[in-house]
């Protein structure tokens, strides 16, 4: 169960993880979540935990008090309400629309750019968050309206308004800095590099002492504007304790700038060891300014790389339309997107896209459907048929009626989970955060014993060495590319995922994915097509069929099961007349029951026959035994407690699905079919497919055999698609709903697969194996790199091979290292699922 308490007291991020770890120790608690924008604390828990004994775990600091809220959220296995609101939320209501790309504070976002208050680094522009649709004059950008029309002043017909992209507007203000940067670095790297040069020319316009002069004044800018905001992060992260890249660079670059300014006002109080032959003290104006323009870059490099690490979502957002055509009383009227509501009648022609979701009620066309579930050829649509919002409609006009709008159409559904799970963290990252905690300290001790070290055993000037290199090691240390090594790969990979029809709910789940070794498959809708059919209904000599038809039509007009919906149909084109019906109950895992003109009508397995005490003639059970053999689903009749016969319905094996199981099982994934139907149906299934199977299995039954499962140490998978499933997809390691099925399977699963074939299975599979490679090799990357970076910076190699590390070209390793990071990251973008 996961319940939901408020959280006071709590401030930073490092009072976040405290309280995580606090009730973290009570044993009944298997996750805690808290969000600091909310303070929430979200805590999952085996059973019920009073509140008095979590507050008892954090009464070593009083000033963390929990409450219980009073719309308190408890969601236990059979006892699942309707779609969560969180899915429904509109994602134009988010409390921010900037989020940080490292998650210092969780799923907390910002309602304006800037940098995060905890370690620093730009915020990110949550491209999902959609503003309402605006319209402007091209002639007048002062003349704004919410919908189209034509300009008061002129007369010019209205235009979309484009909102900013902040990411560019960051990108560009990153760019100014960094011309400026370069302009004033420039000419102090030639004014501290002409000393290598023989009879200097610089020397003959004037001493070296006013050329450092210079140097300070050209470094300014370089430090109080372009560079100015690492030392404005730096003070962030020492104030937060999030200590990290900036930290370093702010301490490095900060001692040599400030060491030089003193060098040049207080020359005096320096030993020999730190002067030039003039006289003059080494000044480090050129390692301060190029490290902060080479860092500068970095940021430039990652900015740009960002924008196209969240293109997936960017590229769903062009999915919707900013219009639709409303038709009344058979007129047509252009209307903005949000005006759309439930029941309206919208007319759709040629190559235009799908506003929102709903179902056909006049024409017919062929759909384009790629960008939704990922397959490429165009699906033909009828009446009755339905439609799904950002879809094109390819080649005729139809008319349609909007069924689902705003927040709860498919395709916002989908941006949001993706958004969502973007931002997630992978367990795999607690690892690399907990690293990362202790990484800067380490480097600002090694740095220090640098320093030692080279007083100690240096050549002269000893100081001169034991200073640079010291400043080296603090420049090329690189926690940052630790710390997006995990969520970039994430970002990209979830994007990938959402534009092949599966869509991941949480890092976690992509993590998972990977390491199944068990499939649990659902037979209706899973395996099959989940389009029954009735083929024909036996009865026993002294019943009607036409009257027996009519009750069992009228009884399942009650119920929202597939074998229900079949039922009715083969009504419809029989043209039966409905009875009305009491006492309807539909009996999970059995059937339905109800009183249908005055008589005890029940519908469905031998489970439910025994428990009507309704006894099966020996000859209808040998017919019965017969039609389950073959793959068919039968149900049995009872009429006031006497069976009258058995409706045969059967349902299509979907084409993909042999060849998914054959690719699952060339994977050594083990397949268990598990099926409330009977033996004999399920056995004919099984056999086809050669897969292993267990039968008439109820909800908990499915939900047991998961933890029995758990409990012999395999990773599982649960497939299914009805409500009856959301248990047991609770349960597993990774739950997978198909995109066919009901919200609440959705809801409860971690993987959608929006064409809702076992096919998507084979992609969600690899592509969590893609991505899970791929953190690893960011994180080997940005392991190696620091663990070889430092001490050469630190110069190990100095007294074998001479070798010494500039702080500017540490400057430079250290801003590519994260920027490598990025760019393998959106190399998951070219995979091939």
């Amino acid at each position: 169960m996961t319940h939901t308490y408020n959280i006071n007291g709590i401030t930073c991020s490092g009072c976040q993880k405290k309280v995580q770890e606090l009730l973290s120790v009570i044993p009944e608690v298997e996750n805690v979540s808290i969000d600091l924008s909310k303070l929430e604390a979200v805590v999952e828990m085996k059973e019920h935990i009073p509140i008095k004994k979590m507050q008892s775990a954090l009464k070593d600091f009083p000033k963390y008090q929990l409450t219980e809220k009073n719309n308190l959220q408890r969601k236990e296995h059979f006892n699942y309400s309707p779609v969560s609101k969180k899915i429904h939320e509109d994602p134009s209501h988010h409390s921010g629309v900037y989020y940080c790309p490292m998650h210092c504070e969780g799923d907390k976002t910002y309602d304006r750019p800037g940098n995060c208050p905890v370690c620093g680094m730009n915020l990110i522009q949550d491209v999902a968050a959609i503003k309402k649709v605006q319209y402007t004059c091209p002639m007048h950008p002062e003349i704004i309206r919410d919908a189209p029309g034509s300009c008061p002043i002129c007369g010019m017909d209205l235009v979309l308004l484009n909102p900013i992209d902040e990411e560019n507007k960051t990108y560009k203000a990153l760019l100014k800095k960094f011309k400026i940067a370069v302009g004033f670095t420039l000419p102090i790297l030639l004014i501290a590099m002409s000393d290598m040069l023989v009879n200097n020319p610089l020397y003959k316009i004037m001493s070296q002492h006013p050329w450092n002069w210079v140097q300070l004044v050209l470094a300014v800018p370089v430090v109080f504007y372009a560079g100015w905001m690492f030392f404005q992060r730096a003070w962030i992260s020492i104030k937060s304790w999030h200590l990290n890249m900036f930290t370093l660079i702010g301490i490095g670059t900060g001692v040599a700038f400030l060491f030089s300014v003193v060098a040049l006002l207080f020359p005096q109080i320096f030993p020999p060891q730190f002067k030039t032959e003039n006289g003059t003290v080494f000044v480090y104006f050129e390692a301060a300014t190029v490290i902060l323009t080479l860092v500068l870059l970095g940021q430039l490099l990652e900015a740009k790389a960002h924008s196209r690490t969240n293109g997936a979502i960017k590229e769903l957002l062009k999915l919707v339309p900013s219009e639709a055509t409303l038709l009344i009383n058979g007129e047509e009227k252009i209307i903005a997107i949000d005006e759309v509501q439930k029941g309206n009648l919208l007319r759709i022609k040629p190559g235009e896209k799908i506003p929102v979701d709903g179902k056909i009620t006049e024409g017919e066309s062929t759909i384009d459907e790629s960008m939704i579930t990922g397959e490429p050829v165009p699906v033909d649509k009828k009446i009755g048929d339905t439609v799904t919002s950002g879809t094109i409609n390819t080649n005729r006009s139809f008319v349609m009626e909007a069924e689902k709008v705003g927040a709860e159409t498919l395709l916002s559904q989908i941006i949001k989970m993706v958004n969502d799970a973007s931002r997630s963290k992978a367990p795999i990252q607690k690892l690399t955060d907990k690293i990362s905690g202790y990484f800067v300290p380490v480097v600002v001790i090694i740095s220090v014993i640098t320093f030692a070290a080279w007083v100690v055993f240096g050549p002269e000037p000893k100081y001169v060495y034991a200073f640079v290199n010291a400043i080296a090691v603090l420049i090329i240390a690189c926690p940052c590319a630790l710390g997006l090594a995990t969520p970039m790969s994430v970002m990209v990979g979830v994007g990938k995922g959402a534009q092949s029809g599966i869509l991941i709910k949480n890092a976690e789940a992509l993590e998972n994915m990977n390491k199944i070794n068990t499939l649990i498959i659902d037979k209706t809708g899973t395996i099959t097509e989940g389009k029954p059919s009735v083929e024909k209904i036996v009865l026993e000599n002294e019943f009607n069929e036409n009257d027996v038809l009519q009750k069992i039509v009228s009884l399942n007009t009650h119920s929202e099961h597939p074998l229900a919906e079949a039922i009715v149909n083969y009504g419809k084109q029989k043209n039966v007349t409905l009875s009305s019906v009491t006492n309807f109950e539909s009996i999970t895992g059995k059937g339905v029951t109800g009183i249908v003109d005055a008589k005890k009508i029940a519908l469905g397995n031998k489970k439910l026959m025994e428990e009507m005490k309704s006894p099966i003639p020996a000859n209808l059970d040998e017919k019965i035994f017969i039609e389950q053999k073959k793959g068919k689903t039968v149900s049995y009749i009872s009429i006031n407690n006497e069976v009258a016969g058995y409706i045969t319905i059967t349902d299509k094996i979907k084409k993909a699905t042999k060849k998914a199981i054959e690719e699952l099982h060339n994977d050594h994934v083990e397949i268990i079919m598990l099926t409330g139907d009977n033996a004999a149906t399920a056995e004919a299934v099984a056999d086809e497919l050669h897969i292993n199977f267990k039968a008439e299995y109820l909800p908990a039954d499915k939900l047991n055999e998961i933890k029995r499962l758990q409990s012999e140490n395999k990773k599982v998978a649960m497939v299914g698609d009805g409500i009856n499933d959301s248990p047991a997809l609770a349960q597993a390691n990774v739950g997978i709903a198909m995109g066919t099925g009901t919200d609440v399977a959705i809801e409860s699963a971690d993987v959608t697969l929006v064409k809702g074939d076992l096919q998507g299975i084979i992609k969600a599979k690899k592509l969590g194996k893609r991505v899970m490679k791929n953190i690893h090799e960011n994180l080997i990357f940005a392991f190696i790199y620091n663990v070889l970076g430092v001490p050469i910076a630190a110069g190990v190699l100095y007294p074998v091979f001479g070798i010494l590390l500039s702080p500017m070209i540490a400057a430079a390793a250290m801003s590519f290292s994260s920027v490598s990071v990025i760019l393998n990251s959106l190399r998951l973008r070219n995979l091939k699922l």
